[in-house]
């Protein structure tokens, strides 16, 4: 398979391209080079320049805001759904995030200075992406309440649900330490609540990978916010030519 072939395969599996014609894609293919991301890769840094935009395919980029020195929160998470570097679309060349991969895997990357180019001289490409910015907005709001008032089996099992929809897998690599970090949790009601969640058989966790075993009960287990931003994303796609559910 060729690179424009290659490229062509792999914005099938990214919701935002996906919903463009090949006419439409025609000018953006050859800007677009696939790469493989991996676990703990450090995309952007908050006040750093951004230097290119991700169209995930079945990785998972994590948006990190600073508490302090020490810490950091997540405050929202990009999939196939979306494209990494959104800041670029109001005109804006510098991240407010630290954007790290949680999940490795496949992504479609283009230099930003090419893709502002094409983003206004496409106007397919900005009604997508505006949809998706909608929706994004609606996560990164949910997640903000979800983290401040809700307890912490409700906001894991929303979590897992959340990685889940965007790794398109129903394992993936996970430690209590990290999911703390992404939660602003202590490690220990991080394992408190997965503890819960395995001896109700929701979950099976080993080796620093977690499995989802019962993904109704987990749905069950998860606070409304999971519902809410499932809601925003179907509504937006709803309204896109090619829509593609995120579940």
């Amino acid at each position: 398979m060729n690179d424009e072939a290659t490229a062509d395969h792999l914005r099938m599996g990214n919701t935002v391209l996906a919903s463009l014609s090949q006419k439409e894609f025609a000018r953006l293919h050859v800007a677009l080079k696939p790469v493989s991301l991996k676990f703990g890769e450090v995309l952007y840094e908050p006040g750093k320049a951004i230097r290119h935009v991700y169209f995930p395919i079945d990785c998972l980029v994590s948006l990190l805001t600073a508490v302090d020195k020490r810490r950091s929160l997540e405050v929202g998470m990009v999939g196939h759904e979306g494209m990494a570097g959104m800041p670029f679309i109001l005109g804006m060349g510098v991240s407010g995030v630290r954007a790290l991969v949680q999940g490795g895997g496949q992504a479609l990357r283009m230099e930003a200075g090419r893709f502002r180019v094409e983003f206004d001289h496409n106007s397919a490409l900005q009604e997508a992406l505006y949809r998706y910015m909608y929706a994004l907005m609606a996560q990164i709001s949910q997640t903000a309440a979800c983290n401040r008032f809700h307890e912490a089996e409700p906001r894991l099992a929303r979590w897992l649900l959340m990685t889940r929809d965007r790794v398109m897998s129903d394992e993936f690599p996970l430690t209590h330490e990290f999911l703390a970090h992404m939660l602003g949790m202590r490690r220990e009601g991080v394992t408190e609540a997965a503890s819960a969640f395995k001896r109700r058989k929701l979950i099976r966790y080993q080796r620093g990978k977690i499995q989802i075993l019962d993904l109704k009960g987990l749905k069950a287990a998860s606070c409304v916010c999971y519902q809410i931003v499932q809601s925003a994303f179907k509504r937006v796609q709803s309204q896109s030519p090619e829509p593609r559910a995120v579940t």
